[in-house]
């Protein structure tokens, strides 16, 4: 008898390089106390630091009235929060998306999560681009298939599109695309995307075999300086969209979103079935009865683009002022700064000693840069300015000259 009681499952899961970073970071170091101690400045993870609004929470509050005996029971798809969601797609990207369509899922986490496996077999790869998001790589094995990855252009954090087309091979099943991306907050332009989808169609035809895209748009309602969010899923029909509630209502532990295939994808009658039966199955990934009722009304809330436009502006030029260098992202409440020092982690620890949490890039795979939140409140990113001066003082003072 073996002495092994976890499965080569989540063994290799636990051991996605992001996953380990994350969780080691969340739950082995000291930050759950570092981030309570006064005078800390918290820019690590997309959590809410304002208080919520007074409406978000009476929606909540009257979800939970029953209006019928069924008003708890299992829900497969609120009707009305179905028509809400189609309706803001709809609005939001000028697609002729369908109610069938859309798909309520326990937030943009378990909608990536049916995609994939909608579409993919065990060994099938799946190309994705770094910096990623933290958990791309663990759901992806946790799938039974295969993360393969490719850099970014790290000067202007568009897509290196040459890069993916050299990492599809026969076994390329997927690419996931995230834009507005989390963290560099770049949304990719329409020729981006075009390219990409002629890009993977000629792959697919090359392949006798189609690739499939799943493009993450937790972000997408989060668009600074009046610009129109476009979504890849407009330009290749074989796209699934994943979009999360969270984010934009600042809610990220009331977990709601949705999957939709393509208005464009060919047969997708038999997509439709094939996600409901795996959400069933994978783990009933439908969300809470009380977050569907109170869906139509939430879809009436907006973020507060003008506040973390206005965030975004002050630290980034700030920032620049010091010294750094940071591009101004178009979307999300990210910023991903330049480290001053090469070894990216070095210098969160230096910050760490001025009373500053961020996270290193490393953690994003992709070292010498680090992330911001700014979800932190105004006052945080004020009382943070002479912080990150001092930081990077003594950062050019230990880094050698050229």
């Amino acid at each position: 008898m073996d002495g092994q009681f976890k499965s080569n499952r989540v063994t290799t899961v636990a051991g996605a390089t992001p996953f380990k970073l994350l969780y080691d970071y969340y739950r082995l170091s000291s930050y759950q106390e570092r981030r309570h101690q006064p005078g800390v400045l918290d820019f690590t993870f997309g959590d809410p630091h304002d208080p919520p609004s007074d409406a978000y929470v009476e929606i909540l509050r009257e979800s939970l009235i029953p209006q019928h005996e069924l008003w708890f029971a299992y829900n497969l798809g609120d009707a009305e929060a179905v028509q809400a969601a189609t309706d803001s797609l709809r609005r939001y990207l000028g697609l002729p998306f369908e109610p069938k369509d859309v798909h309520l899922t326990t937030g943009g986490f378990a909608a990536i999560s049916v995609a994939l496996k909608v579409v993919g077999d065990p060994g099938d790869e799946v190309v994705y681009s770094l910096p990623p998001w933290f958990f791309y790589e663990g759901t992806i094995l946790e799938a039974g298939l295969v993360p393969v990855k490719v850099s970014i252009n790290r000067e202007t954090f568009d897509l290196d599109l040459d890069a993916i087309a050299s990492a599809i091979t026969p076994r390329t099943r997927i690419v996931i695309v995230n834009s507005p991306n989390n963290p560099t907050g770049r949304i990719y332009p329409v020729e981006t995307l075009q390219r990409l989808a002629a890009l993977l169609d000629e792959a697919s035809q090359r392949n006798g075999r189609r690739i499939f895209l799943i493009s993450d748009e937790a972000y997408n309602r989060i668009v600074f300086d009046g610009a129109r969010f476009r979504s890849p899923v407009e330009f290749y029909p074989w796209s699934f969209l994943a979009y999360s509630y969270g984010k934009t209502l600042l809610s990220p532990g009331e977990r709601i979103g949705y999957l939709a295939p393509s208005p464009a994808m060919p047969e997708r009658e038999g997509i439709r079935d094939a996600i409901e039966a795996l959400q069933m199955c994978g783990g009933w990934l439908f969300p809470n009865s009380s977050m569907q009722h109170a869906l139509p009304r939430l879809e009436a809330l907006t973020f507060d683009i003008p506040l973390f436009q206005r965030k975004r502006d002050v630290m980034v030029e700030a920032l620049r002022s010091i010294g750094y260098r940071v591009r101004v992202p178009e979307g999300t409440f990210y910023l991903f700064p330049e480290s001053p020092l090469e070894d990216d982690a070095a210098f969160i620890a230096a910050l760490d000693r001025e009373g500053v949490l961020v996270l290193p890039g490393r953690m994003f795979e992709t070292p010498g840069f680090f992330r911001v939140s700014l979800t932190a409140t105004m006052q945080t990113i004020e009382q943070s300015i002479p912080r990150f001066a001092a930081a990077f003082a003594r950062a050019a003072e230990t880094t050698p000259a050229s």
